[in-house]
């Protein structure tokens, strides 16, 4: 049998607006905490035995924001869009390498090609060839045009070692860079992921709870029942 409000949806607790039943949740499925949260600020909250699910995300927010505040003491910028990606059921995992390349500049592609060379065991086998090969040449009488002590020769690496020294700073610049918004795109998700179980497992005792307290009015209901029919018989 229907109840009066029930052939066009139900009536939500809170705002008091018929709503459809798929856009509302029964009041005893909402978690602890949530109805903690609802408790304090709407006595009322059960009047209709119903509660739209918009407002049920609203103090579910509340509630995972007051959960980091307790344990935390402050709440980033980085909490926030867990948050609202828990709200708004978004996933929060991205390609932080993609992402970041797509502002890369030429300076920046510079930087790194130098670095990534600088640091091969090519460079080091061609740099020492070429060394070997300045001096060779210039230990010649005939073909000398930089005696020792090789003065052009050291200005050529000093002005390598100018040049190169702060290009692959540039270059580890940026991969620290790299390195932050691929930690802080882990540290969402990981902390999505444990909101995410502390839901799941507060939802399951509710449940199992709820379970609990009706297999025993079940029971209770068969007790009574078979106090009345041994009643009888007697």
């Amino acid at each position: 049998m229907k109840t009066p409000n029930s052939a066009h949806g139900h009536f939500c607790g809170l705002c008091g607006q018929r709503k459809p039943t798929n856009e509302l949740m029964v009041c005893d499925l909402v978690r602890p905490s949530i109805t903690a949260l609802l408790d304090a600020s709407h006595t009322d909250w059960r009047r209709t035995g119903w509660v739209c699910r918009g407002h049920v995300q609203d103090f579910r927010r509340k509630a995972v924001e007051d959960l980091i505040l307790r344990e935390r003491g402050e709440l980033t910028a980085l909490d926030k869009e867990v948050i609202d990606s828990l709200a708004d059921h978004e996933t929060l995992t991205e390609n932080t390498e993609e992402s970041y390349d797509e502002a890369e500049t030429f300076g920046d592609r510079v930087a790194d090609r130098t670095a990534s060379f600088a640091g091969s065991w090519v460079f080091i086998l061609s740099f020492i060839a070429i060394l070997v090969v300045w001096v060779a040449i210039n230990v010649i009488p005939m073909f000398t045009y930089d005696p020792y002590p090789f003065i052009l020769l050291n200005l050529f690496l000093s002005m390598i070692a100018a040049l190169q020294a702060p290009l692959i700073m540039m270059s580890q610049r940026r991969q620290e860079e790299k390195d932050r918004l691929r930690s802080q795109n882990d540290y969402q998700v990981n902390l999505k992921a444990e909101l995410e179980i502390r839901h799941l497992h507060e939802k399951l005792d509710h449940f199992l709870v709820g379970q609990w307290e009706r297999l025993s009015k079940i029971q209770q209901a068969q007790f009574e029942m078979l106090e009345e029919l041994s009643q009888r018989k007697a």
